[in-house]
């Protein structure tokens, strides 16, 4: 029988991974604060645990989003065409306050609005968090009074969306807890946050890829069905899922995931969609009916055509790229040496639907980038596509001021706007590159270079395959011409001298 104290050292949790040990961009930001952690660091021994002090960082930084959207707040939501564009903080929340009946006291999907649109466009949980909002704001004072109070509202309720969302994808990968940093700093999420509702969906998905971590698949499923109740873009997940359950033969927690979003879904849903069917349809009739608009390489081919698309081809054609896509990543999970990640797959299918998709409102990058943390925590891999979004959030808001400045042509003109989609569809191919190259390469991947196999899996997680095509078929064969520590499946983690030399 072991004693007391073999068994306690052999059931020691592994340390945290330390992001300054083996990030060249980590180590040299570390030195504004004092320089990377050393060995003698007491770590765990405070209340500034790694989550907590990423929460108080996103915070921070929610809050300085909020400072940057001041001049619009105090005026250029309400006076001037083009000085929300110029002053790039313009939001959705105020303008839809008035303009989807919430000022008039309508019910969101019952009630017809006058307008341009018939009915709230957005899917039910969404309606329900601005209704929450809208029962939350003092209904006196000027429209404009009222329309400020509402925005702070929202962004008060999607600063709690933040914040889950960083404590989520610090605890998703149990060793690297200090992923959740580049969630918190990321100049796109800070600048996006409160231009629409996004961040409820994200937070909601980023719970659902915890417990799916965790071993709790059915706890996963409802909150990825309430996800998609609030966002479309979250149902996409169960594609990787489910080829990757494939791949490892676990059908049960799928199956169990499946059923839990698909109540959840529908639990949120049902009611509308009996009661008002079509109010709670205008989302979908509006998302196909919608034309080609701003982000989209459709834009682009459209503004130099003679004749462009029709806005049933372009939905076609999307489907087909998406489809295609679809199909690519399903060929890579089941033929890649050895089974992908779970956060890299759901990272790929969501930039391919916004690769693919007619529209990219500047807000859709929310959607990434807990998942790209999750897919690829590589400081300068993540920095470099947060440039390129950067780029075109100040581009379409340049764009739009300079086709609402009239004669004046402030801004940026169309040639420099189409640039400005190249950079975000350069940089979001360039990270979906780095992943596959990850799956194709796992010593390439920083989460697996310590031997582990998927902390974000949870039942895949060192689970073996029984269903693999291809390359799969034969034992996992390592890059050639790569001088770094080579990964097998259940390997023990590298040691401390092995690990500084990646």
């Amino acid at each position: 029988m072991p004693s007391a104290e073999t068994t306690q050292a052999s059931v020691r949790e592994p340390e945290p991974v330390r992001p300054t040990k083996d990030d060249e961009i980590a180590v040299a930001g570390s030195e504004l604060i004092g320089g990377p952690i050393g060995r003698r660091a007491l770590l765990g021994t405070s209340w500034w645990t790694p989550v907590r002090v990423v929460a108080l960082v996103a915070i921070g930084m929610f809050a300085l989003g909020l400072v940057q959207k001041a001049p619009c707040y105090n005026g250029g939501w309400f006076f001037g065409a083009s000085s929300q564009y110029t002053h790039a903080c313009y939001s959705d929340i105020p303008h839809l306050y008035q303009g989807r009946g919430f000022a008039d006291g309508l019910v969101p999907y019952f009630d017809k609005i006058s307008g341009d649109m018939e009915y709230l466009e957005y899917p039910v949980l969404t309606g329900v968090f601005m209704e929450v909002a809208a029962w939350l704001t003092p209904g006196s004072g000027t429209i404009q009074h009222q329309e400020q109070w509402y925005w702070f509202v929202n962004a008060g309720m999607l600063m709690v969306c933040a914040a889950i969302i960083v404590v989520c994808v610090s605890r998703t990968h149990a060793r690297r807890p200090w992923d959740g940093l580049l969630v918190a700093l990321a100049p796109a999420f800070v600048l996006t946050a409160t231009i629409n509702w996004d961040l409820l969906a994200v937070a909601l998905t980023a719970a659902a890829m915890l417990m799916w971590s965790r071993g709790r698949s059915l706890a996963f499923g409802v909150l990825l069905g309430l996800a998609t109740a609030a966002k479309l873009y979250p149902f996409l997940l169960l594609g990787p899922l489910l080829l990757l359950c494939w791949r490892a033969g676990k059908w049960r927690p799928f199956g169990k995931a499946l059923g839990g979003a698909v109540v959840a879904w529908f639990a949120v849903n049902l009611p509308v969609m009996y009661f008002a069917f079509d109010g709670w349809s205008k989302f979908y009739t509006f998302s196909q009916e919608r034309g080609v608009d701003f982000g989209s390489f459709w834009l682009v081919l459209a503004q130099h055509s003679d004749d462009p698309f029709t806005t049933k081809t372009v939905n076609t054609f999307a489907m087909l790229l998406m489809l295609v896509s679809a199909a690519g990543i399903a060929a890579l999970t089941l033929t890649a040496p050895r089974r992908p990640r779970f956060a890299q797959l759901a990272f790929l299918i969501v930039a391919a639907f916004i690769i693919t998709n007619k529209v990219y409102s500047p807000q859709y990058v929310l959607w990434l980038v807990p998942l790209a943390v999750l897919a690829r925590p590589k400081w300068r891999d993540f920095l470099i596509w947060q440039a390129c979004e950067v780029a075109y959030f100040l581009g379409i808001w340049m764009y739009l001021a300079y086709t609402t400045s009239g004669d004046a042509h402030k801004g940026l003109p169309t040639e420099g706007y189409q640039f400005a989609i190249a950079a975000h569809l350069v940089g979001t191919l360039y990270l979906c590159a780095v992943v596959v190259r990850d799956i194709l390469m796992p010593e390439r991947d920083v989460v697996r270079r310590a031997g582990g196999d998927d902390p974000s899996g949870g039942v895949l997680d060192g689970a073996q395959d029984v269903f693999v095509l291809g390359p799969a078929a034969h034992p996992p064969r390592h890059a050639a011409h790569f001088d770094g520590p080579q990964v097998e499946w259940g390997s023990q983690p590298v040691r401390e001298d092995d690990e500084r030399s990646l």
